[in-house]
């Protein structure tokens, strides 16, 4: 009994922090999923709804700290989920950690949403290597704003990716230049159980997180191609 008392409370302190962790991804899912919805929700500031139907992957980094860029070190973290290869519908989410670069913002310790677009294989695939710079080794450009798309610049209309970013109210096309996304396998093993890169998890049918169900629920909804042929919720 004294033994059973004993190793449970010297593997308490252990498990704490597993249990922070999990909540902690857990909540990013869901902001994920709000920012997601509160910019689809204004078509006309948000993000063109061909855009999205043409897209290949997404990548949602809630609450970016947006003081660091100028200081350093680790500045957001966030989720990606593509396109599945066979039927509709999206991945299991993979977690990503986006860092450095000259993106303009202003000094200070405001947080900014950023929402990016991945529009052809050739970018996707480079998104889901274990980390790559934007701008180096993807093209990418301020995304458009609003209901179409039909005023794209030649930079948007030949990106790899486009980018978006939300601070206090205001939906704005923004350039990442410089910056990294890497991905994040401590995170996905909270998610998981196990330490899976983020193409497994997007090309191998994963199920996905029960966290996650919001943000792909949300996913499909806006996005026509899923809307005509909703995916199976086995």
């Amino acid at each position: 009994m004294k033994f059973t008392i004993v190793t449970a409370l010297s593997i308490a302190p252990l498990l704490t922090p597993l249990l922070a962790m999990d909540k902690e991804s857990a909540a990013r899912l869901e902001e994920s999923a709000a920012v997601f919805s509160e910019v689809m929700a204004t078509p006309d500031k948000g993000i063109p709804q061909e855009m999205l139907d043409n897209a290949h992957c997404i990548v949602i980094v809630p609450a970016l700290k947006t003081g660091a860029f100028i200081f350093g070190g680790k500045y957001g973290k966030g989720y990606l989920s593509c396109r599945n290869e066979k039927g509709p519908g999206w991945s299991a989410p993979g977690t990503v950690r986006i860092e450095g670069g000259s993106v303009g913002f202003q000094i200070g310790g405001s947080e900014t949403d950023l929402i990016m677009l991945v529009m052809n294989a050739r970018g996707a695939d480079k998104l889901l290597a274990s980390k790559f710079t934007l701008g180096a080794e993807g093209s990418v450009a301020a995304g458009p704003v609003g209901r179409t798309a039909t005023a794209q610049t030649d930079a948007q209309l030949h990106a790899e990716i486009l980018s978006w970013s939300r601070s206090q109210g205001l939906f704005a096309g923004l350039a990442l230049e410089g910056a990294t996304l890497r991905q994040d396998l401590d995170d996905n093993a909270t998610l998981y159980g196990r330490k899976l890169e983020n193409r497994e998890i997007v090309t191998s049918g994963i199920r996905p997180p029960k966290a996650a169900a919001k943000l792909l629920t949300l996913l499909n909804k806006y996005s026509a191609r899923e809307r005509k042929n909703p995916p199976s919720s086995e």
